[in-house]
């Protein structure tokens, strides 16, 4: 499918190739030449549901209808609808059963999860349901500019500028079109194997549930734009040497085109502790991602180990800087330990009292590295030496 924008003929608005219906004010969108008659597909048995908001066409076969997304019962009917059609359905390969042991397999694993979760979560409801994804292709030329670590010799700094070009062909990028599923959801259940899609009229639609296209491609586009970017930036990187940094990329796309698929999920709904989460099977590979509970207990019990063991570091520095301080042979009066630097003390001795050692900061220290400071103005007979508690020590033999 081409990127062919026409406007509504009421509201001038831009409509996709592929939208049925204007989607600002609702009016039928054009007939093109390149799209064959009959395209749209009409479904039947549809039903929104009043909790969620999801529209989807329901298993003719099924008695008691429930939404299998967030499993309400507040089920309203709908008339018949077109709808656009899939061109290509990947079909179920995982069975109840499989998919019921995977989510315990799931739930037991994770350190902050409670230890009970695997065995007490109760299954609440459990359908197979087919998801529509859009399928987009494209041709990617891209200007990238980089920062290496690997800099030339004699270079002064420690990165180097580069810059390059690159060419992609990139099929199968997966963008969810489900207006439930948050796209986290959709992209963490891919990849699919669409090499197995078959055309719709192999697979039994009516009698499963499918959810319909009600994401238009217009607004798919930007997250498969996101998405290829992601993907040359992590192969512009494979050409910058050592390390990197401020990696950039200009991406121009080419020749971007999409088609609509249905692809199998299994939707399940667990509950514990009277909380419901959402846990989500890729009806194909049987790769899962969902919502678990978090232990209280445990994130308590971190949080208290955690600061017993800053207080032990804190203990370990307070007793290792006290050793530093002491020097062998050497003792520091408690008094002087306790008190500051800045703290000052004015000692009278006599004048012709004779200094041996003086300790600074715990060291001994030379007879030529001494220093007593003599104030005038003083008393006769003495003299006054200021000695700084806690930094130096005077000692007389």
């Amino acid at each position: 499918m081409a990127d062919l924008l026409q406007k509504c003929s009421v509201c001038l608005a831009l409509v996709d190739e592929e939208d049925l219906f204007c989607a600002n004010c609702g009016t039928e969108a054009p007939s093109r030449q390149q799209v064959a008659a009959g395209e749209a597909e009409t479904f039947r048995h549809n039903f929104e549901c009043q909790g969620c908001g999801a529209s989807m066409s329901y298993d003719a076969s099924a008695q008691t209808l429930r939404c299998p997304f967030c499993g309400s019962s507040r089920l309203e009917s709908k008339p018949d609808a077109k709808s656009l059609p899939p061109a290509r359905v990947v079909p179920l390969g995982i069975g109840r059963d499989s998919a019921e042991a995977t989510m315990r397999r799931w739930l037991g694993r994770g350190f902050w999860r409670p230890g009970d979760l695997a065995e007490r979560a109760a299954v609440t409801t459990m359908t197979a349901v087919y998801v529509p994804y859009w399928v987009f292709t494209a041709k990617t030329f891209t200007y990238w500019t980089a920062d290496s670590s690997q800099t030339p010799f004699g270079a002064s700094g420690d990165w180097v500028p580069m810059s390059g070009e690159h060419r992609g062909n990139y099929s199968g990028l997966l963008v969810g079109a489900s207006s439930v599923l948050t796209p986290g959801e959709t992209s963490a259940l891919c990849p699919f194997d669409l090499g197995r899609a078959v055309p719709t009229n192999q697979v039994d639609l009516e009698n499963v549930i499918v959810e319909q296209f009600l994401v238009q491609r217009k607004y798919a586009r930007p997250l498969a734009r996101q998405g290829l970017e992601d993907l040359e930036r992590a192969a512009c990187a494979q050409y910058v040497p050592a390390r990197n940094r401020n990696l950039k990329v200009n991406v121009r796309l080419e020749g971007l085109s999409s088609e609509p698929v249905l692809l199998p999920i299994w939707v399940m709904a667990y509950r514990y502790q009277d909380q419901v989460f959402r846990f989500l099977i890729n009806g194909q590979t049987g790769k899962a991602t969902g919502q678990a509970p978090s232990s209280w207990k445990k994130i308590v019990v971190a949080i208290l180990v955690a600061i017993l063991i800053l207080l032990m570091l804190l203990g370990c520095l307070g007793v290792g800087g006290a050793i530093m301080n002491a020097d062998a042979g050497y003792r520091v009066p408690p008094s002087a330990a306790l008190r500051p630097l800045s703290v000052m003390r004015k000692a009278k001795l006599p004048a012709n009292a004779p200094i041996r050692e003086q300790l600074v900061f715990g060291k001994q220290t030379s007879s030529n590295q001494r220093f007593v400071e003599h104030l005038g103005g003083q008393d006769q007979g003495s003299s006054v030496r200021p000695v700084i508690m806690g930094a130096a020590v005077l000692s007389e033999r």
